[in-house]
């Protein structure tokens, strides 16, 4: 493709110079897609789609690249990842780690410390329960079994004053909503396991907080298993010294034995909650505070855990679209700055872009993660991102974190048994009235096409139909019929 053809394409001028004496772009959505968005009344002005041809991956594709609304500026959800995730891959490097690490200044008598442990957090996104009990084992190893001080948490690499923590919605205990800290730890996630019984409903926690009381109200029902999620209400309070979540709602028992995932308590109160349990089944004692705090320049270290390399940690989130990680990378942008600000971080992500020559106009930047009201960008934005993406040594890594069509990730349940099952690497986004998709298809006779969907309208969340069958009508080689119009 010559690059008077690319930049015509780029701009939606037809030209008869293709093969088959094809427009360059087409702006009428194929007859699947539209009857599809009919269906769902969604007018195709709250609608924006880009597909192009991978810009060196496919040197002979003849046919027409499709090209609607792709300049309007449209919340992306989710798809808003791409952009923090490339960008962070590019800027930080593939290897790039987070540490956490433990550290004491009193003198260890025997197996006890006279005074204070410090954890510092270092932004790792990926900080999990396996990380903190491999971290506390250090501890252990070097002596130290009874904590005669307090628990001193060190948060400060992250400044979040003027940060917007607050729940996108009414469902403050849903994970998606938890906010970034320098010392996330396990997503600041309680698993509960339901088991339904005879009479009642068994609720299991992991892990089990030293502050929280659990208190069960479930009831059982015989309702068909559907929204599940819907029909149980969870409520966090302040319970003396520590919280109290109290579960009410009726249960089906067609549901069996399911997982419920609560983001629960203040960062500094969650970890609380694991260390005591945790320090007491390595054999420890402690009876100390929790407290915040910083590390004095004259702590000796303790222990130290690496977090997984950033590209492991990208894949996490593109995979499963874990918005609390995103958060924690976006910010991470900021390096080198310390402490590390959301505004910094939004200026290296713009600067980068600028480097990259990859102006959004349109951009607006939020939190990185999508989780987002105000957050905005244009499918051709986010189609050049794609292909730029694609030239880069970056883009194994890249594509791969994406889920994989029916297979994995967000899709493993979508277009299981169509023909394009598996054939595509598209990154999903959702929120009330947004639905999104965006990635790389490869059609059945192995072209490879870049793919932007991005729908903004009330009837959104009906849109996934319009979706697979832009996927489908591609799969199948549309472009190639009748300027797209078959």
């Amino acid at each position: 493709m010559t690059l008077l053809v690319r930049i015509l394409i780029r701009a939606c001028i037809p030209i008869l110079l293709l093969a088959r004496g094809m427009d360059a772009c087409a702006t009428t959505l194929p007859p699947p897609v539209h009857r599809a968005l009919q269906a769902a009344g969604i007018p195709e002005n709250s609608v924006a789609v880009v597909v192009e041809p991978v810009e060196g991956a496919t040197p002979h594709v003849t046919g027409t690249a499709l090209s609607l609304n792709a300049d309007r500026a449209f919340n992306p959800a989710s798809v808003m990842k791409l952009l923090t995730t490339f960008a962070a891959l590019d800027l930080l490097g593939p290897a790039h780690t987070w540490q956490t690490e433990a550290d004491v200044v009193a003198p260890l008598q025997g197996d006890v410390l006279t005074g204070d442990l410090f954890i510092k957090g270092g932004g790792d996104p990926y900080f999990t329960l396996e990380q903190f009990w491999r971290l506390l084992r250090q501890v252990r190893a070097r002596g130290v079994r009874v904590i005669r001080g307090d628990l001193v948490l060190d948060r400060s690499l992250f400044d979040l004053s003027g940060y917007d923590s607050s729940p996108l919605d009414d469902k403050p205990l849903r994970p998606y909503n938890v906010g970034p800290d320098a010392l996330l730890l396990n997503f600041k996630a309680v698993q509960l396991t339901l088991i339904p019984a005879a009479t009642d409903v068994t609720v299991l926690p992991e892990p089990r907080l030293g502050n929280l009381e659990v208190i069960n109200q479930l009831r059982l029902s015989h309702a068909a298993c559907l929204d599940w999620k819907e029909t149980l209400v969870p409520e966090l309070k302040p319970a003396g010294g520590g919280w109290r979540l109290i579960l009410r709602g009726d249960y089906p028992v067609a549901c069996g034995e399911k997982v419920w995932n609560l983001g629960l308590m203040p960062h500094a109160e969650y970890v609380a909650g694991v260390f005591g349990p945790l320090w007491a089944e390595l054999g420890g004692e402690w009876q100390g505070q929790v407290r915040n705090g910083t590390i004095p320049p004259d702590a000796r270290r303790m222990g130290l855990i690496e977090s997984p390399s950033l590209a492991e940690v990208v894949r996490s989130i593109n995979k499963f679209s874990n918005n609390v990680m995103a958060r924690e990378l976006y910010l991470s942008l900021a390096f080198p700055n310390y402490p590390l600000r959301a505004p910094d971080a939004a200026a290296a992500l713009r600067n980068w872009l600028a480097a990259k020559n990859m102006p959004m106009p349109e951009l607006v930047l939020d939190n990185g993660s999508g989780l987002s009201r105000k957050g905005r960008i244009s499918a051709r934005s986010l189609a050049h991102l794609l292909q730029f993406a694609h030239r880069s040594v970056l883009m194994p890594e890249f594509v791969s974190s994406l889920p994989l069509v029916a297979v994995d990730g967000t899709l493993k349940k979508r277009l299981n048994g169509d023909a394009v099952a598996g054939q595509g690497h598209l990154k999903t986004g959702t929120l009330d009235g947004v639905k999104t998709i965006a990635g790389y298809l490869r059609d059945q006779v192995g072209r490879e096409w870049v793919v932007v969907f991005l729908v903004n309208h009330a009837n959104a969340e009906k849109s996934g139909a319009a979706q697979d069958a832009l996927l489908n009508w591609l799969y199948g080689g549309g472009p190639d019929s009748a300027s797209g119009r078959n």
